[in-house]
């Protein structure tokens, strides 16, 4: 008999249930036993007993399905030391409840903080693969993590959407793209889209340069102007402040504004007097069906996690390195953040064609 967990933790998106789908079948075809508990709502349904056993009904016509079957919930891994509700030991929890149902493996699906976590549990001797799930494609140790694409198909229609009315009624335009502290949706939805200008966190911008860029649009006959601009994109004068300095400049924005791109499109209007609107795509990013790449993708990271369960082989990701699925240990690359590299070639290619960076 073969006993594995599942839990997604952290936010959600759209292929989920298409990951834990592809585990489930590429075990339930290749042994004879086979018993799979969900725990419901991410870690806390591991530290709490929140579980149950789940059937192959529970993963049949999920491939397509958003969301998560089991629910999901935010359990900063800085607090997972911290006594839990009614002062209990989380980790001892956890691990209880492993033992308690006497599982061969833990797969936990999620994204950094997810996988601090189970790189945690890793260390206190339980048996653990991690699916890389994100849409902001910030996991070191993989090329592409799953909801990535589906995030960015949702981001560009928006940019796409914008283009009519933005051209109609001649106006500079904002579209704030997800992506927490990392530029990956809104490079990859900015030039899918075709964004004149993109915003990055790692490439702190210039307003001038912003406004620059605009001018020269203008000056074409242009008329419009449309702005990817990511959540996380920050002011050159603030990017180079001191942790506690910057921390407390972004605070006061927040305090002003709704967000950065607020900011962004007050500061463009006070210098040229054009007409700028922001649009918010928000948590339709994380929304809908799971776009064919994603489905391919998690179907392909799913079969893998089951050989390697087989196999008995724990303490691993799954991971996508130059196209090829690859297990990639979870103490080398737990707490580790990838970035855009401005120097990258999609950056690189993106200017040569005319699009700003405000830098």
């Amino acid at each position: 008999m073969l006993r594995i967990g599942l839990l997604t933790s952290g936010g959600d998106c759209q292929a989920l249930n298409a990951a834990m789908r592809g585990v489930v079948k590429g075990l339930a075809n290749n042994v004879d036993e086979l018993e799979v508990y969900g725990f419901f709502n991410g870690y806390k349904g591991l530290i709490y007993g929140d579980y149950r056993m789940l059937t192959a009904r529970d993963f049949s016509g999920i491939l397509t399905q958003g969301g998560t079957i089991l629910g999901t919930s935010r359990e900063p891994f800085k607090e997972m030391r911290s006594p839990g509700v009614n002062g209990v030991n989380k980790v001892d929890e956890m691990k209880q409840n492993y033992y308690k149902l006497r599982l061969d493996c833990l797969v936990i699906l999620g994204g950094n903080g997810t996988q601090k976590t189970a790189n945690l549990l890793r260390e206190e001797g339980l048996n653990i693969i991690h699916l890389p799930k994100t849409i902001d494609n910030d996991i070191f140790g993989t090329d592409m993590t799953f909801g990535f694409y589906s995030a960015v198909n949702i981001a560009t229609d928006a940019i796409d959407c914008i283009h009519t009315t933005a051209s109609s009624h001649r106006r500079v335009f904002i579209v704030e793209i997800m992506g927490h502290k990392v530029g990956w949706p809104t490079l990859y939805s900015g030039i899918a889209g075709g964004a004149d200008i993109i915003l990055l966190p790692e490439i702190p911008y210039d307003i001038d340069k912003v406004v620059g860029a605009i001018e020269k649009r203008n000056k074409r006959g242009s008329g419009f102007t449309i702005i990817a601009a990511a959540e996380g994109a920050i002011p050159k004068e603030i990017a180079k402040l001191g942790k506690k300095e910057r921390k407390k400049a972004l605070a006061e924005i927040g305090e002003k504004y709704q967000s950065i791109s607020y900011k962004i499109a007050a500061d463009i209007a006070e210098r040229i007097g054009t007409e700028v609107r922001v649009t918010v795509p928000g948590h339709t990013q994380r929304g809908g069906s799971p776009c064919p790449y994603d489905r391919v993708l998690t179907t392909r990271l799913g079969s893998e996690a089951a050989r390697l369960i087989m196999e008995k082989k724990f303490g691993y990701m799954v991971g996508i390195v130059d196209g090829k699925c690859k297990k990639v240990p979870l103490g080398d690359v737990a707490g580790q953040l990838k970035i855009v590299d401005p120097k990258c070639q999609e950056v690189e290619q993106a200017k040569r064609i005319g699009i700003s960076f405000g830098d």
